[in-house]
Parts: C-alpha cells; sequence; structure tokens
C-alpha cells in the first residue's frame, strides 16, 4: 500500500515552514518525540517513517530531515486524529511529530483535557481564553524551535479531534479570536486547578515577575477535591524517594520548612540526614515525592513518629487563574471577561480578525 504514495510523498516532503490555514493563524503542538518508527493515516492510505542516521526514511527511501504531511482532512497519529498538517523531523536520534493545526480548533481540542465540561459557560470561555492566549505567547517566543507548545502538561494538553466536544466548540465561538495582552502582546496566561485561598505570584514561583501575575485572594474553592490533602512518608521513604532524584543525605532525622513566600508558599526545605543537610526547593521535593502526591507547594510538614505528614490545600503551581476559583465567580454571574480580569489584572480583551469556525454545531446552553 505505501508504494501507491509515493508521488503524493513527493511533493510533500519539504522543510518546515509554519504557515497560517484558511487564514487562521496556526500553532505547532508538539505531539511526541519517540525513537521507534512512526505510522500515519492518511484518510485510506497509511505511511510510516523512520529515521535512518542523519535522514528519515519514508516509503523505502531517504528522505530529508524533515517531512511534512498534508491529507486535504485528518492525520491519524497513534490513536488520536488530528487536523492539519503534520510534520515530523529529526531531533538527535528521535523523530519529532509536530502536528501543525489551526488556532480555533487547536482551543477547541484542548480546552475539556484541561477543565470540566460540565462547568458553567463563563468558566469554559475563560479557560478558552487564556488556552488560545498561552498558545499565542509561546508561538511568539519559539525562537527558532520546530513547535510551539508541547501536547502535554509541559505545555497544554492537547487530544485532538476526539476532543473537539460541542461544549468546547460552544465556548470557542463565544470567544472567537479573544486572547489577552498586555502592552499589545499576548500574555503568559498562566492557569492552575486550585489556590488554597491566594494565587502565587509569577516572580515567587519563577522568579520573573509579570506585572499581571500577581498574588490575588481567591474564594469559593471549598469544592475542590484539593482543597485539603495529606499524606504520610516515613524516614525510610523519604530517604528513598530523595536518593533516587540524586539528594544523597542518608537516613533522614528531619525535614522543615525554613522559608516561605509571600502568599504563603513553602519557598525552602531544610532536610538533616545521617549525612549532612540539603535545602531544597519546593520543586525538587514535589518531584521527587511526585506532584500527584504533594499537589502543590502550599503545605506544612509535620513529624510524627518514625515519618512526616505533608498537609496541603491546592493543586498545580498556583500562578494565574485558578480554575475552581473561576467556577465559584461563574457561580455568582460573573461573565468570562469578569473571572479573567480577576486573575489577569490590568490586561486588555483583544480580538484577531479571523474567518468563520469551522466545526460541529454550537450548543446552546444560556450563561455568560
Amino acid at each position: 500500500m505505501l508504494k501507491h504514495l509515493a508521488p503524493w510523498l513527493a511533493l510533500c516532503w519539504v522543510v518546515w515552514a509554519p504557515v497560517a490555514l484558511a487564514g487562521e493563524p496556526a500553532v505547532r503542538v508538539l505531539l511526541l518525540r519517540t525513537g521507534e518508527p512512526v505510522d500515519l493515516r492518511l484518510g485510506a492510505e497509511e505511511v510510516r517513517v523512520a529515521l535512518d542516521g542523519g535522514a528519515l526514511v519514508s516509503d523505502g527511501r531517504r528522505r530529508a530531515p524533515s517531512l511534512r504531511f498534508e491529507a486535504g482532512g485528518r492525520i491519524g497519529v497513534r490513536g488520536r486524529s488530528y487536523r492539519g498538517a503534520v510534520q515530523i523531523h529529526r531531533d538527535g536520534d528521535q523523530l519529532a511529530v509536530v502536528n501543525e493545526v489551526p488556532l480555533e480548533p487547536y482551543v477547541a481540542g484542548t480546552l475539556l483535557a484541561e477543565i470540566y465540561g460540565s462547568w458553567e459557560d463563563s468558566v469554559l470561555r475563560a479557560q478558552a481564553v487564556a488556552t488560545r492566549t498561552y498558545a499565542m505567547y509561546r508561538a511568539s517566543r519559539a525562537r527558532g524551535r520546530p513547535y510551539d507548545v508541547e501536547a502535554t502538561q509541559l505545555g497544554q494538553v492537547y487530544r485532538g479531534v476526539a476532543a473537539e466536544a460541542p461544549r468546547a466548540w460552544d465556548a470557542v465561538r463565544a470567544t472567537r479570536g479573544q486572547y489577552l495582552s498586555w502592552a499589545g502582546r499576548p500574555i503568559l496566561a498562566a492557569f492552575h486547578s486550585a489556590s488554597g485561598g491566594r494565587t502565587a505570584s509569577s516572580a515567587e514561583v519563577w522568579g520573573r515577575a509579570l506585572p499581571y501575575l500577581v498574588s490575588v485572594e481567591v474564594a469559593g474553592e471549598e469544592a475542590s477535591p484539593d482543597t485539603y490533602w495529606r499524606t504520610y512518608l516515613s524516614r525510610r521513604e523519604m530517604a528513598r524517594v530523595l536518593a533516587r532524584r540524586g539528594i544523597e543525605v542518608g537516613a533522614v532525622r528531619d525535614l522543615q520548612v525554613v522559608e516561605r513566600s509571600p502568599s504563603g508558599r513553602v519557598a525552602a526545605i531544610r532536610v538533616v540526614g545521617s549525612r549532612g543537610e540539603r535545602r531544597l526547593s519546593p520543586r525538587e521535593l514535589r518531584r521527587a515525592v511526585g506532584t500527584r502526591v504533594v499537589r502543590s507547594t502550599l503545605f506544612e510538614l509535620r513529624r510524627d513518629g518514625p515519618g512526616f505528614w505533608i498537609v496541603g490545600s491546592g493543586r498545580g503551581h498556583g500562578v494565574g487563574m485558578s480554575q475552581w476559583g473561576a467556577r465559584a465567580l461563574a457561580r455568582t454571574g460573573a461573565p468570562y471577561a469578569e473571572i479573567l480580569a480577576r486573575f489577569y489584572p490590568g490586561t486588555t480583551l483583544e480580538s484577531l480578525p479571523l474567518p468563520t469556525v469551522s466545526g460541529p454545531a454550537p450548543v446552546s446552553s444560556g450563561g455568560g
């Protein structure tokens, strides 16, 4: 079957060059990196791309270091379907697979992977604007990279066509082309699940002060499953998980919070072991223990017998929009513009000139 693709492939393997599709800006999304061959489905046809030294091999022929595929419809990659084009290029000893997708379908394919689809319209619309803005921000700073944003939590979780539910498209249409700006440029529209009562500034989390990412109080997050969480680790377990991250202190004797940020989050931890002491950042502790276990940096450490309780509140880095806080505002009747203004103070809601959005028929669900 691959031999039938040879004439088509001759037209499609070109050096990467991002373009706008149908008059709409495109987002380049890194779907995966792999050392294994990649199979693509292009309509009724299939094609395999593999790495052979410094070149790509397709249809039994060595190609350029970068191949581009367009099927005039959807392209299948490892069980998922994507709009637009797919670019495969060599990245060291791996293949990097990039989906070049129009901006609005990208938002529709990301939205419900980042927030509950059953929530109020104004929350979904606020999230759509934040998602679009974040993609635009990353695209404006790609600096020669062959992609703008990752399809995982390293960027925004993107699941392609399968995630384009009617409610997602409804929110996309209601906010078509809208993004948040500061000084005329898209902002870093960071968001997280729950703040624990107060968001963190970008300065205290990432060491970079941005005027629109400041600490603000958040009410109404009590319904979040992350409002209160705790986990227990024995001293032996703590030593093991730290050693796995290269933090060798021997038997752990004590663990203390020694510094907090202005929003109350842990800024530094001292671990005392049989082989000495180490000062850790909360990120190091979360990576060692697991971010699903230590859900945020808003926590306390309590010694209890042969181990430690880690007791905390909130989930995520705490910067920007709290999704549970946004929902609380929506339930008081706040429209999405008001929600965005609360979490990104001083920003301006602007619009791109876009063509009519394609996709499923909109669902009428009311709300703001």
